[in-house]
């Protein structure tokens, strides 16, 4: 694959391969490095997203106890995630046909600005003891905005900066940096709210954007590269006939979807915590805690990933792996060992996370990626919803138990079925990466 070079990287043949000796990825245990190492552009990207990550999370946090704390409901703190899935959903189409036609780079900048200056918003209306939820909900949609059009940006940026061979490392540093960002941001959040009050948390918000800012500025130019006929406007529905007419790139979302919507039991969390394990908010609180923390594991001991060639078939497995352990976890009735299934499920979704992403960058051409991307966040964004509201229907119907041993089990035939369906999926190979 193309991608573009500085002057302190080492120098790369036409392959796109280092000179410098690598260690085998089959050697590896911990996270793979090697990105960050060898990409002084994607180090300093890699580093300003984590930072503004955990303060976009501190700012989600913030959002919601202000709008708590003005309103004494729920259904107004609910109201907050939708004001941030409807443009997520909306404009992530679309932000990635943007991304597909001007220079990555000015759009990840600009979008970068935008939400920096939402967060600019915030603080200062805080400061000046404006409290008003209307507020609250536009900034939040906003920045969803923003989000939509720099997340397609950012991604189709990474095969430009790094050979093919270290995406599946950079992915599961990007696991890493998702994670942490929603383990730690909250609590990070919480305190600092609880200390200094909601001020604070966005105006540490409005720094650590600076570090995306920063990130975005000292790259070079990247604009989409086009194919041998006439440069076009890129479309939406050009990017979703691409996608219809590429069955393995249709499968990472086919198999995505399997498991965020039939296999998704967090909305049964307050039902499961009290009528299986008799405790209360502190261990909801546990439970929704731990695929974080099994996904965390999963980035952190990634090292392997490099090693396998054979992505399709990893993608299947992992995600008959996701939901063999949530089928597992609603057999369970020991708090410690729902909670060791779920962080099973929880690594399991890093693998397939990583390499769904690897074989969407690799197996796409540049001039295409935007608009993949785009159908990738729609269907992170919206999948794990419509799982939720699955999940909560049919644990009205029968019970929370066969809700999720049920959904567990469907997921697992479901994938298998589709591997059966599309046998090559399983045979895709890395080294000839074909969409």
């Amino acid at each position: 694959m193309p991608r573009t070079t500085t002057s302190d990287e080492p120098a790369e043949d036409q392959a796109g391969r280092s000179d410098e000796p690598r260690i085998p990825a089959r050697g590896r245990i911990f996270a793979d490095l090697t990105p960050l190492r060898t990409s002084p552009d994607y180090r300093r990207l890699w580093c300003g997203n984590t930072v503004s990550w955990m303060g976009q999370q501190m700012t989600a946090l913030a959002v919601s106890l202000q709008v708590y704390a003005l309103t004494r409901s729920t259904f107004a703190v609910g109201l907050v995630g939708l004001c941030s899935l409807v443009p997520l959903v909306v404009f992530g189409l679309y932000g990635g046909a943007i991304a597909d036609t001007v220079d990555r780079r000015k759009l990840g900048l600009f979008s970068a600005a935008g939400a920096t200056t939402m967060s600019v918003v915030l603080a200062t209306a805080a400061l000046l003891g404006y409290h008003r939820v209307w507020l609250l909900y536009t900034v939040v949609a906003l920045q969803a905005v923003c989000f939509a059009m720099n997340s397609p940006a950012r991604s189709s940026m990474i095969p430009r900066l790094l050979p093919t061979e270290q995406l599946p490392a950079a992915n599961a540093l990007q696991s890493l940096t998702s994670n942490l960002g929603l383990m730690g941001g909250p609590m990070l959040g919480g305190v600092i709210v609880g200390v200094w009050g909601y001020q604070a948390a966005y105006l540490i918000d409005v720094v650590a954007f600076t570090a995306s800012l920063y990130a975005m500025w000292r790259l070079p130019a990247m604009r989409p590269e086009q194919g041998d006929g006439p440069t076009r406007r890129a479309s939406v529905l050009e990017g979703l006939r691409f996608l219809a007419t590429r069955p393995n790139l249709r499968m990472t979302f086919f198999s995505d979807l399997a498991a965020m919507v039939l296999a998704q039991p967090r909305a049964l969390f307050p039902a499961v915590a009290a009528l299986w394990f008799g405790g209360d908010a502190k261990t909801v609180g546990l439970l929704v805690a731990a695929p974080a923390v099994g996904a965390v594991l999963g980035g952190l001991f990634s090292g392997w990933l490099g090693g396998v060639r054979r992505h399709g078939l990893a993608i299947l497995v992992a995600v008959a792996a996701w939901g063999a352990a949530v089928a597992a976890f609603g057999l369970s009735r020991h708090l410690w060992l729902g909670l060791f299934f779920l962080a099973v499920a929880g690594c399991a979704d890093t693998v397939s996370m990583v390499f769904r992403s690897t074989m969407l960058q690799a197996a796409t051409p540049d001039e295409m990626r935007g608009r993949l991307q785009g159908v990738f966040i729609v269907v992170v964004a919206g999948g794990p919803r419509l799982g939720d509201f699955l999940a909560g229907s049919a644990a009205d119907l029968t019970s929370p138990a066969t809700a999720v041993i049920g959904g567990g089990l469907a997921c697992v035939l479901v994938v298998t079925a589709l591997g059966l369906g599309r046998r090559a999926f399983a045979r895709y190979d890395a080294r000839d990466p074909q969409p």
